[in-house]
């Protein structure tokens, strides 16, 4: 992303800024805000407790695949909120932007990924042979697809972030959201799955294993899966518009639709 150059060569953005509070107006900063700091305190938290809750449960239950995707998801949401608690203190500091463009961008990749492997293992449980879709193939499609997503996203936070033309930002931002929908397309094929198998399961001499507790635990894979969707969609229209738009710069959005 371009430099912001200011009068008395202060830069606002970018690896050579040197702006800070007492030198460059907020409104300079690309957030044009100092992020909440409450607010990230609680998502650190949050994400810390659910990282070490997971470790016990994946311990215990010796469910490695489940408990790994987890952790990662976990640690890079941390990582991007201390980003944002960083920014609070100087809303120039380009690592503290870094950590939370990238690190919580890919961080629900991770999850989608332990949504795949608990569905698969629900499947497993209740019956096989009732799914069109082999449980085996939610660990060699949709995961993959995930990679697949992951390293999009990755690459065009990196390119749209330490790029100097604004072309190289644009281009940087577009494979971010090419990553993005790759990511809501795969979720929606999931989803879809997902709702086939419930239906198909609960109609066959297999539904009496559709107990209360297992139908709850469905019932909130489906609405983790859902919440994951909406801040996909939330994502694609916030680099649709850029990094200077108004959407971009909205910290009650951010928080609503991203931390959530």
């Amino acid at each position: 992303m371009s430099h912001t150059p200011l009068p008395g060569g202060l830069i606002s953005f970018g690896s050579d800024a040197n702006c800070t509070l007492e030198l460059c107006p907020l409104e300079s900063s690309i957030l044009q805000y100092q992020p909440n700091v409450p607010a990230n305190a609680i998502f650190i938290g949050v994400f810390g407790l659910s990282m070490a809750l997971h470790i016990f449960q994946g311990i215990k239950m010796k469910t490695w695949g489940f408990m790994a995707s987890m952790i990662a998801g976990c640690i890079l949401e941390i990582i991007g909120y201390v980003g944002r608690l960083i920014i609070h203190d100087n809303p120039f500091d380009f690592i503290g932007f870094l950590l939370q463009i990238i690190m919580i961008t890919i961080a629900p990749v991770f999850f989608s990924a332990a949504i795949y492997v608990l569905l698969s293992q629900v499947i497993n449980f209740v019956d096989p042979n009732v799914s069109r879709f082999s449980p085996k193939y939610f660990y060699w499609i949709f995961i993959p697809s995930d990679i697949i997503s992951l390293i999009l996203q990755a690459v065009g936070g990196a390119v749209s972030v330490v790029s100097t033309a604004k072309d190289d930002v644009k281009t940087g931002e577009d494979i971010s959201i090419a990553g993005l929908v790759f990511q809501v397309v795969t979720l929606f094929c999931f989803v879809g799955l997902f709702i086939d198998y419930v239906i198909r399961a609960s109609k066959s001499p297999a539904r009496y294993r559709l107990t209360k507790p297992i139908l709850t635990f469905l019932f909130f894979l489906f609405l983790s899966t859902i919440f994951i969707l909406i801040r996909c969609g939330y994502r694609i229209a916030e680099l649709n518009g850029g990094y200077f738009s108004a959407i971009f710069r909205d910290e009650g959005l951010y928080i609503a639709l991203e931390s959530w």
